[in-house]
């Protein structure tokens, strides 16, 4: 589960992009679109947070700085 501080701010940052993605229009051809369509809001910023953590402590382990795709 890990810290609680790093969790919650986390969810806030990957609600804070549902948010955005809802008020511009969701686009059900990338990951988190097709996720919206079938989970409800919460969980798919939790599976969000989850996908932010995964990527942050890779980076951190392989001292690499963050890129686009």
């Amino acid at each position: 589960m890990g810290q609680s501080d790093i969790r919650k701010l986390l969810i806030v940052g990957a609600m804070s992009r549902i948010r955005w993605i809802v008020r511009k229009g969701v686009l059900p051809d990338n990951w988190l679109g097709r996720l919206m369509g079938r989970k409800a809001r919460m969980a798919a910023a939790v599976a969000l947070a989850n996908k932010m953590a995964r990527i942050v402590w890779a980076m951190m382990t392989r001292g690499e700085n963050y890129r686009l795709a």
